[in-house]
């Protein structure tokens, strides 16, 4: 009897010409965290499944402006450190392809690698919601903008920052930098040109269909704000793309994977914009 999970040329009809493989490839999102920009990746290695990450805090420096007592050293200060552990989990996808109808396994394979990104995007996201949430009272989303990134750096962070928006609040910011405020200025331009919102305040700012209600737990998800030392990803070696022939199925194993964490490590250190109003 025939297994509808298997593809083939039968029931994937569309994609047995290479050319229409590539296109459904080339519309998948890419990962905005898997490069390890935005959010810093700590390396597990083999034998362990999960990752310890050293959370430290501050100390003060003293000012010296005379010399101490004979015998007597200047005064040593130990920072408080705290450990956060983010455990592993194995993301993995997986199809067969038939024979029958020569599917090329690459871009299948390709596909399955871009459905562990979308994965470890919802992963971020959901984390994300836990950072410090601020409410929205009507004000435009880059006033909003600056508020958060003041608020961020008010907590002790001198750093650089991120900004990731949600895909329904770009609409807000794209009006606004289309405005009369930034008539003439490089932003408008590269925004209006490239369709990226692009470096605000200082601040790179990203678009993501992930950051959203579900995956936050938040109403009305605008953006976040956030430091490298806000969160912190763990990962096991890369995205592994397998292909395996699998004989009872006359065709091939097609698996992607990937194995996986990410947490907060400091919410302090970032800022998740909401409009709950």
């Amino acid at each position: 009897m025939a297994n509808s999970a298997y593809g083939s040329g039968i029931n994937l009809d569309a994609m047995v010409v290479p050319v229409q493989a590539a296109t459904v490839f080339a519309a998948q999102e890419n990962s905005l965290y898997l490069p390890g920009v935005l959010i810093p990746s700590v390396e597990v290695p083999a034998g362990s499944a999960s990752a310890q990450v050293a959370v430290m805090g501050s100390v003060t420096a003293a000012s010296i402006s005379a010399e101490a007592a004979p015998g007597v050293d200047f005064e040593t200060l130990l920072p408080s450190d705290t450990k956060k552990t983010i455990a592993l989990d194995l993301l993995a996808a997986r199809t067969v392809l038939r024979d029958i109808g020569g599917i090329d396994t690459n871009d299948m394979g390709r596909i399955m690698g871009n459905a562990i990104a979308a994965k470890v995007d919802t992963l971020v996201s959901v984390q994300l919601g836990s950072l410090t949430a601020q409410e929205s009272l009507g004000v435009d989303l880059l006033t909003e903008l600056y508020k958060a990134i003041g608020a961020v750096r008010a907590a002790g962070e001198t750093g650089p920052l991120n900004c990731v928006v949600s895909a329904g609040a770009y609409q807000g910011f794209m009006e606004k930098i289309g405005s009369s405020a930034f008539a003439g200025g490089e932003t408008q331009n590269a925004a209006m040109r490239s369709g990226f919102i692009g470096m605000i305040a200082g601040t790179p700012c990203y678009v993501s269909a992930y950051l959203n209600d579900t995956n936050t737990g938040l109403t009305n998800t605008k953006f976040a704000v956030f430091s490298g030392d806000a969160l912190r990803m763990a990962m096991q070696g890369g995205v592994n793309v397998e292909v395996e022939r699998r004989a009872a199925a006359v065709g091939n194993d097609i698996v992607a994977s990937a194995a996986f964490g990410v947490d907060v490590i400091d919410a302090t250190r970032g800022i998740i914009v909401q409009d709950a109003v």
